[in-house]
């Protein structure tokens, strides 16, 4: 009975963080989301009838605590916790995390603990032809429910809380030596910027990652409402490049991409890439004459992100520990000190001084907290993620009006990009960034101003990468870039595609190739294609209609993936 009370808490846990998402039940469904409950609580039956004990009952109360605990994770991000997400759950995630501790939250956990004390007493009393009922249900459901998951696209909520944690601690991607363009796809638009490299030599570089900034939010992207007017208004003497991705959605690899022009791996962790050999952007221009600087509004012992920045080729590193700042959150300080600071860094350069100045700024993360009202009115996540964009916006214009200040408009070119998108619930069970990589998680604005040679906006079609950032900056600058650069210049004519993973819950890759979207799932092998330019919220999975193209992609993201692996490894020995 001890087993079935563990399969009946599980069960319990699991509808409450559902909770609207699924408003009917039918046999399928409820077989494609609790297979693996079933299946856990018939080997936990299984242990109990031959190793009966105080051990067994610890593990009893251990994965209901542990089930009671995922609650309120599962309804706030539609993922049970996986060991990503715990090594991300740092201190500078505390005013993230304690928006979740809500009374109902508060009071589910509690009744979870209370059904578990409660039901083992209750059950003991069942007969033991009901009890064997029972047994032969869960086996029923244990079996049929990897063929009804493979029939219902259950956003990886078929998943026993304690799966995740096994399955993300072990390798989904074998390290493979192959070499291939994997970008090199027959689809997209050539444009042909060429007559734009070093057209820019000797200007400073001011670049930008702004914060969970995705494309659909900004009237660049076609959004009605402006959040970022000071962005929009620089972004009339640009190269607006209307189809970048992020190669990865969250902040910390992503850096990584940007700065060296290469492509993090899978289930890696970021400490491994302290010795990846990179030749950063950074340490490309330093070698150039260039005085390089970064400043980040957040703290760099968040995530491993020092393994990113650390040697990379800085003469100056600060973040919210060096800055202060009147506002103080756990995730690091407010915008305006940040851009002071920068600016100082500035006037303290000898005259004619060139410099990379590289701005992390932190509005715009969740919980999308400001010092101040915005106009975005609504009490929604969205309406409160649009203030803290316009708050970021109004630091972003003070940046610029300070550079205008000191005369250097003239000879500065902005490189502004989103670092990854921010999701709510675009596609069921899609909050923040990290999960999915649907356009809401992966499709950035990249902007590329110079108001002293652009004259006007020039809207580009082609598809690109963060991956690319690196090489286009040189590119414009006229500055031969690394060797082993992974990403191209955007300003090339040639068409390519555009690359993308995640690997904190559920192991997605993907790719955008011309009109072409397209989404891998190692765990069930789902596949998911997308005709971006008739569907662009990817709401009609075309996958069944385009057999070869999908095998095609499918090949192309299996072996990009083994093949960055093994570069990984292969830079540590």
């Amino acid at each position: 009975m001890t087993a079935l009370s563990l399969f009946v808490v599980f069960v319990i846990a699991k509808l409450a963080a559902l909770g609207a998402h699924a408003d009917h039940w039918s046999a399928l469904e409820f077989a494609a989301y609790f297979w693996q409950d079933a299946v856990v609580a018939l080997a936990f039956a299984v242990t109990w009838r031959f190793f009966e004990g105080r051990l067994l009952r610890a593990v009893y109360w251990t994965l209901t605590i542990y089930a009671a605990i995922n609650i309120p994770v599962e309804r706030a991000v539609f993922t049970p916790l996986t060991m990503p997400m715990i090594r991300a759950a740092r201190g500078p995630l505390a005013d993230s995390m304690t928006v979740y501790l809500t009374a109902a939250n508060l009071m589910l956990v509690a009744a979870n603990l209370i059904v578990a004390f409660l039901l083992p007493r209750v059950l003991r009393r069942v007969p033991r032809a009901v009890s064997t009922g029972i047994f032969m249900c869960g086996v029923v459901i244990a079996a049929a429910g990897p063929i009804a998951a493979a029939r219902i696209n259950v956003h990886g909520m078929d998943r026993n809380v304690v799966t995740p944690l096994i399955g993300t601690r072990l390798p989904a991607v074998q390290a493979a030596t192959q070499s291939a363009d994997w970008r090199s796809l027959q689809y997209g638009t050539a444009e042909d910027l060429s007559s734009w490299v070093g057209s820019a030599k000797g200007f400073n570089v001011v670049m930008i990652s702004l914060e969970s900034t995705a494309a659909e939010y900004l009237s660049l992207g076609g959004a009605v409402a402006d959040p970022m007017p000071n962005l929009s208004a620089l972004a009339k003497h640009a190269l607006v490049f209307e189809n970048a991705y992020a190669v990865y959605p969250e902040s910390i690899k992503g850096l990584y991409s940007v700065l060296c022009s290469a492509y993090p791996a899978f289930d890696t962790k970021p400490e491994q890439y302290a010795k990846s050999g990179c030749e950063s952007i950074a340490s490309v221009l330093r070698t150039a004459g260039y005085r390089t600087a970064m400043f980040h509004s957040g703290r760099f012992n968040y995530l491993g992100m020092e393994s990113m920045i650390r040697n990379r080729g800085y003469d100056v590193l600060a973040d919210a520990g060096d800055i202060g700042g009147n506002h103080n959150s756990s995730f690091g300080v407010d915008e305006p000190a940040t851009v002071a600071r920068m600016l100082a860094w500035i006037d303290a350069l000898p005259p004619g001084q060139r410099f990379f100045l590289n701005y992390l700024p932190i509005a715009g993360h969740h919980p999308y907290a400001t010092p101040e009202p915005g106009p975005f009115r609504g009490t929604s996540d969205l309406d409160q993620y649009r203030n803290a964009l316009r708050y970021g916006d109004a630091s972003l214009g003070t940046l610029i009006a300070g550079i205008c200040a000191r005369g250097l408009e003239r000879n500065t070119v902005w490189v502004i990009y989103g670092d990854h998108g921010e999701a709510f619930e675009q596609h069921e069970g899609n909050y923040g960034h990290t999960f999915y990589i649907y356009e809401e998680n992966v499709h950035v604005p990249f902007v590329i101003a110079a108001p002293a040679i652009m004259r006007s906006q020039q809207r580009l079609s082609k598809v690109v990468s963060l991956v690319d950032t690196a090489p286009t900056v040189l590119d414009l600058l006229g500055i031969p870039t690394a060797a082993n650069y992974e990403g191209h210049s955007m300003l090339d004519g040639a068409r390519r595609t555009a690359l993308f993973f995640t690997d904190y819950s559920l192991g997605l890759f993907g790719l955008r190739d011309g009109r072409w979207k397209f989404i891998y799932e190692t765990g069930s092998g789902r596949l998911e294609l997308y005709d971006i330019d008739r569907d662009p919220r990817e709401s009609i999975n075309v996958a069944l209609e385009h057999g070869n193209a999908v095998s095609t992609y499918r090949d192309i993201v299996r072996g990009w993936s083994g093949a960055q692996k093994a570069r990984l490894l292969a830079s540590h020995r």
